[in-house]
């Protein structure tokens, strides 16, 4: 073979490996590069840390006013939100409704009131209130002045039923995106157009000895027709291990799981099976202690069932910034879902999971935050399936802190070291009272999303996000805590 040709194909060897010398360079120098921005940076406390370094990790932060990247890291990337999910429904709800927003509850009958008597039916139609006869907000007085306003129309004997109408939702009052685990605890109840006493009763138990079944005392509120499979064991633990499970409009919740030995009455909280037949029941209970009698058993109608009415009386909730204050602040599943499920009326009554979640999107879509990404299942979080990313919470703060309605939903979000879900999130740190923000935890995850207070006036929004860490909640949280605070002490201040 020629001498040339060895030389060519020296030659071409040669600039092929110089091809691979020169992108490998080229990677050192990036990876180096990369390597360099975060040494020693905050972000390291979250990447490094055995607790979350493994974990799924979606954040963003940003000044406020100019725009300006404080931090981020794989901000696009959806996750899990948990209960920081609940910011969506909160300001959709304010942004729509606006801050004064009152629910309404309509008493109607339909016949006629002839000498005293109301010859047809009473019905209480509820449009999604989540406050009524709730211990959390609202006027836990309100049969009271029920009861007066049907005397003031002069009933004083009803031949026909008392019904709860919860036709303005679908029958579908269990999101199906939650799981077993969940469903019929007092976090998860059934989602009615007619809510309850938080839609909540507590099941009170007796413990006995180690390995014995705790026994059934008794239910508060009283559930007519209530049954339990009950198979809670009493062990050593020191903690409420219990679970409540079961569906909506069906009266037997499986109890499982274990509770301390020994302790007496045992408080487990699960939820309702339909809250707007008991509310009814009470109704009519309370109606016949103030002298006025029916002829039937109250019930309820899942659909409307087309007779003509009379609007006797319209009872309405207190103001929707005491509400989105209740669930933000206090993380309330039910009043968030509430809300959530109301959306669909903009679509057609009755209303669905479906269309909130759908106009929940659009809303926002239109007004330029993006959330294609997004997956919306339910309003509080507490399904596997809703998926959030960094940007698209922070891009929401952001027109939030812009809105008219800013004050109420700013007012709504705990505050760090102080109230709610973050009264001990950097307490007693140098961001103790200065993030209003909204968490979310569920196992091995655990998010926030709000803002900080910088001493120079200035405000950063951010959203934290992890998800799967190498730890319990509280731990990822201790995490996130140090990892804002060294943020705030050297790009802060």
């Amino acid at each position: 073979m020629p001498k040339i040709w060895k030389s060519k194909n020296f030659l071409l060897s040669l600039c092929r490996n110089m091809k691979t010398i020169l992108r490998n360079i080229c990677l050192l120098v990036v990876c180096t590069t990369a390597s360099a921005l975060y040494a020693g940076e905050s972000i390291d406390i979250l990447l490094q840390h055995p607790v979350t370094a493994t974990a799924n990790i979606t954040l963003l932060v940003q000044d406020l006013e100019s725009g300006e990247v404080i931090d981020a890291f794989r901000e696009k990337n959806v996750a899990p939100p948990a209960s920081v999910m609940k910011l969506l429904p909160t300001a959709t709800a304010l942004e729509t409704l606006g801050p004064d927003y009152r629910f309404s509850t309509y008493i109607e009958y339909s016949g006629t009131i002839e000498g005293g008597v109301l010859k047809g039916d009473l019905y209480v139609r509820g449009t999604g209130d989540p406050t009524l006869g709730s211990q959390k907000v609202g006027d836990r007085n309100l049969l009271n002045r029920w009861v007066r306003a049907i005397r003031e129309a002069d009933i004083r004997r009803i031949e026909g039923q008392v019904i709860a109408d919860l036709s303005y939702f679908d029958a579908d009052a269990i999101n199906p995106g939650w799981i077993w685990e969940d469903i019929g605890n007092y976090y998860a109840p059934g989602i009615y157009a007619l809510s309850y006493m938080d839609n909540t009763m507590n099941v009170v138990l007796r413990s006995g000895p180690v390995g014995s079944v705790a026994e059934v005392q008794y239910t508060n509120p009283e559930v007519p027709g209530i049954q339990f499979d009950n198979h809670i064991r009493c062990t050593t633990i020191t903690h409420d291990g219990a679970f409540v499970h079961g569906a909506a409009y069906n009266y037997t919740r499986y109890l499982t799981g274990s509770v301390p030995s020994n302790q007496g009455s045992f408080g487990v909280q699960g939820d309702l099976p339909n809250p707007g037949l008991l509310l009814v029941q009470h109704l009519t209970k309370k109606l016949e202690e103030n002298g006025i009698t029916t002829t039937a058993e109250p019930t309820y109608h899942a659909e409307a069932d087309g007779k003509p009415r009379t609007l006797l009386y319209t009872w309405q909730s207190p103001p929707l910034s005491e509400i989105i204050m209740e669930t933000n602040i206090h993380s309330n599943n039910m009043y968030a879902e509430s809300l959530f499920r109301t959306f669909g009326s903009r679509y057609t009554v009755p209303c669905t999971i479906h269309n909130s979640a759908d106009f929940e999107k659009d809303y926002w879509l239109r007004r330029g935050v993006d959330i294609r990404s997004a997956r919306i299942v339910d309003g509080c979080g507490l399904a596997p399936q809703d998926a959030l990313s960094a940007e698209t919470l922070v891009q929401l703060l952001t027109y939030m802190y812009r809105s008219k309605n800013s004050d109420a939903f700013y007012a709504s979000l705990p505050v760090s070291g102080q109230t709610g879900t973050l009264r001990t999130l950097l307490k007693d740190t140098e961001l103790d009272g200065k993030v209003h923000a909204k968490s979310g935890t569920i196992a091995a995850t655990k998010n926030f999303a709000g803002y900080i207070e910088l001493p120079n006036g200035k405000t950063w929004v951010f959203a934290v996000m992890v998800s799967f860490g190498n730890g319990k909640a509280k731990q990822i949280q201790k995490v996130i805590g140090d990892y804002l605070l060294d943020l705030y002490t050297t790009k802060g201040k």
